[in-house]
């Protein structure tokens, strides 16, 4: 049974033979604009995460510069996903008014002024509301990644995502190891570790901004934009997939798992007599496991008629992983952060299985949207509920069981997602 990357390449537009000899045949595009859109995609997945992971290195300090009550914090750390759930449902219509390319330069934009202005607008207000317009541009981006690849790369949709899960793993696991001592080496000032991280997002603007202009100034140089819909044609609701809210709600599950890891972990660690440096080192391992890992498993993904081999593999080396943190949370800690590392690669293959389950770019965008935003809802509940059970308990054996259940649903959800199948059959079925 040929793969969905196969089945979509096959049916992709920029493919397909004209039945007649005057079809217009639609312009190739030119190879400079190619190497462009892998810069653009490189550096936007190496931006996806530094706003976040950079402030969860300096929380302490950024709290106490700025006068930060604990709850204010807690709220901080929940901002994220809510930002991508709201914003991220935006993405599809936006790119259909504006271009992919345009709203991927102007989420970059986004990025850049958010993480410039933050740490010095002054007070929490408005700490929160820059942090916001990073996040916003994080959340556009998060969406249209996999609308960029289907259109450039529709035959490469495995190794393309994988080259973007890999740069966002990398972006990850650097600001989280670099922030504090690049902090120390500009003088301490946890400002200027966080602004430092705008000039990553400015860069990441250039190539967008040259692919933008591009199109405007020589059509046909560069991937052109889908027709919209006719106004007032009958479109199905993506609601109406089952496909569709499988993926959604596995995505959701992973990211639940995440959250909790990078939230979480390394308390546990210290917990169990681990020292604080050391705790420290066993979660970069963990989001580290991510850099090589994002890159094999689309491609691997991709070559599979089904992507539900790769779910339970998945799934079991996260219950292997809770299971070893409470049995032997000290004892073993190098291979429990290794197993959840792996555990954690549910990402990019959701992301990969994004691409294959739709055929057309403005249904990818539309699956994306709906995966993302709903996923992200669904996950904001998770870290919370594990810090009132630790609070209320005394311990880690309610929240790891809490863990190791949700583990469960997102096997047996990702398995429905990964059939070999798209949305456009359940919708047109």
């Amino acid at each position: 049974m040929a793969s969905e990357e196969t089945r979509t390449t096959m049916t992709s537009p920029t493919t397909q033979r004209p039945t007649e000899s005057t079809a217009p045949r639609p312009p190739a595009p030119r190879a400079w604009a190619t190497r462009l859109v892998v810069a653009g995609i490189v550096l936007t997945a190496l931006n996806l995460r530094p706003a976040i992971t950079s402030l969860g290195a300096l929380l302490e300090e950024v709290r106490d510069g700025l006068g930060m009550s604990g709850s204010v914090a807690g709220l901080l750390t929940s901002v994220p996903p809510l930002c991508f759930a709201v914003f991220g449902v935006t993405a599809p219509r936006l790119a259909r008014r504006f271009g992919p390319a345009a709203v991927v330069c102007a989420g970059m934009a986004a990025i850049t002024a958010g993480l410039a202005l933050r740490p010095f607008v002054g007070g929490t207000a408005g700490f929160l509301a820059a942090s916001a317009l990073a996040l916003m541009g994080i959340a556009v981006s998060n969406v249209l990644m996999p609308v960029i690849v289907k259109r450039w790369f529709p035959d490469r949709v495995g190794s393309m995502t994988g080259l973007y899960s890999m740069a966002l793993a990398l972006g990850t696991s650097v600001a989280a190891a670099v922030t504090v001592p690049m902090t120390d080496a500009l003088g301490g000032s946890w400002r200027a570790g966080l602004v430092v991280w705008a000039a990553l997002a400015a860069a990441a603007v250039l190539p967008w901004i040259a692919l933008v202009r591009a199109r405007d100034t020589a059509p046909g140089s560069v991937a052109p934009d889908p027709a919209p819909a006719p106004r007032g044609a009958a479109v199905p609701r993506i609601t109406r997939s089952r496909t569709a809210w499988a993926l959604a709600v596995f995505f959701g599950l992973q990211a639940t798992a995440a959250y909790i890891t990078m939230g979480w972990m390394a308390q546990i660690f210290r917990d169990a007599g681990v020292a604080a440096g050391t705790a420290g080192l066993l979660l970069a391992v963990t989001m580290v496991m991510g850099v090589p890992l994002a890159f094999v498993i689309p491609r691997l993904a991709t070559r599979l008629p089904h992507q539900g081999p790769i779910v339970v593999a998945l799934g079991v080396c996260g219950l292997a992983g809770y299971a070893g943190l409470y049995l032997a949370p000290a004892a073993g800690a190098w291979a429990w952060a290794v197993l959840l590392g792996i555990s954690n690669c549910a990402f990019p293959l959701a992301l990969t299985m994004v691409g294959m389950r739709a055929r057309t770019g403005a249904r990818v965008a539309q699956l994306s949207a709906f995966s993302q935003s709903t996923g992200y809802l669904l996950s904001i509940p998770g870290p919370l509920l594990v810090g009132v059970l630790y609070q209320h308990s005394g311990g880690w054996g309610l929240p790891l069981a809490l863990m190791a259940g949700l583990m469960i649903p997102q096997i047996g959800v990702g398995i429905l997602a990964g059939r070999n199948r798209t949305v456009e059959d359940e919708l047109t079925g």
